[in-house]
């Protein structure tokens, strides 16, 4: 079936070139006719320059312009340019004299006054070439144009696809800390048989729905957001107890307002699992807010001036994920000063 196809469209290419050498030499028959009554010897005029014609334009059209304009190797472009440039003079020349010796039976004044001129049968052999060479220059272009934007679009989607996996593997990095300070606290609170149990089960269930389900949809309510870090801070105050002070304020929260799931939780995880007891107390303050299609998120908790909160995901794991969905759409300041760990983002939602 492929040879078949490949058949037919040769056979329909040579049948295109037929035609259009076909339409070449009605157009050199009237062109070179020009003050001349002998049809004949014109046609057979004609008929002489299509070879020169012919092979001056495949020579241009299949050699010169792919192998070296399209290349870019100019100099060898117009140096074999040249080259082929005298060889078709040559045989320009030879076919006026042809014209003289067989047409004319060498009568110069009999000759067709058209043929006698070099430069004019030159110019319309050239106008062949030129006008062709053009058209397949053209043609080359816009197919180099078109593989250009397929290679673009492949390289975009291969970049999508490495951002989709870096965004999951972040993820994936990301729950396994609150599984692991949750379930521990659990555990602890089933060996107690502490009545809390219950609840902190049904939290954490609330939390697995988020981390299994919601994390994969590219854009989760703000709202949703607020109630998962709720559930964690709920989960958290099981687990110190009287050790902890917390405060977390919201504002000005719209309803429509999107943002990327996981976004914000893990600033909170990160200020439990860093921060530092202080007379006893760990002291973690939340505020979140919107304001002129912005969201401000600020956090900070009690800590030693030289703790390293970079562990496990980090916080530079944080950065990554933001570059990747908000690139120059959030700026982030954290500061580890004066026993204070604290966090300021704004983001832009829209």
């Amino acid at each position: 079936m492929a040879i078949k196809v490949f058949i037919l469209k040769g056979l329909g290419r040579a049948l295109l070139h037929i035609i259009f050498w076909c339409g070449v030499l009605l157009f050199f028959t009237y062109f070179f006719g020009v003050g001349s009554k002998k049809f004949n010897d014109t046609l057979a005029f004609s008929l002489f320059l299509m070879p020169i014609t012919i092979a001056t334009t495949y020579v241009s059209i299949y050699k010169l312009i792919p192998d070296y304009l399209i290349t870019k190797r100019y100099i060898l472009f117009g140096l074999y340019s040249l080259y082929t440039f005298i060889v078709s003079v040559y045989l320009i020349m030879v076919s006026i004299f042809f014209s003289l010796i067989y047409i004319a039976q060498f009568n110069y004044e009999a000759m067709n006054p058209v043929t006698k001129n070099i430069l004019f049968v030159a110019t319309g052999v050239y106008i062949v070439v030129l006008l062709v060479s053009a058209f397949t220059l053209l043609k080359l272009n816009l197919k180099n144009s078109e593989e250009t934007k397929i290679l673009e679009t492949k390289i975009l989607e291969t970049q999508l696809k490495l951002k989709e996996q870096e965004l999951n593997y972040l993820k994936m990095q990301i729950h396994p800390h609150f599984l692991f300070n949750t379930l521990n606290t659990m555990y602890g609170f089933a060996l107690k048989k502490a009545d809390e149990t219950p609840e902190m089960i049904l939290k954490l269930s609330n939390l697995l729905d988020y981390l299994l389900y919601q994390v994969d949809k590219p854009f989760v309510s703000l709202n949703d957001e607020i109630n998962h870090i709720n559930d964690y801070i709920e989960l958290e105050k099981m687990r110190f107890n009287d050790t902890l002070h917390i405060n977390f304020e919201t504002e000005n929260i719209l309803v429509d307002t999107k943002i990327a799931p996981m976004l914000l939780l893990p600033f909170v995880e990160n200020s439990f699992k860093h921060g530092s007891l202080k007379k006893g107390i760990l002291n973690v303050s939340i505020k979140l807010y919107c304001k002129k299609k912005s969201l401000f998120f600020e956090i900070k908790n009690t800590s030693n001036t030289n703790a390293i909160s970079e562990n496990g995901i980090g916080l530079d794991n944080i950065k990554k994920r933001l570059d990747l969905l908000y690139k120059d759409q959030y700026t982030l300041t954290i500061n580890n000063e004066n026993g204070l760990f604290k966090v300021n983002l704004k983001l832009n939602t829209v």
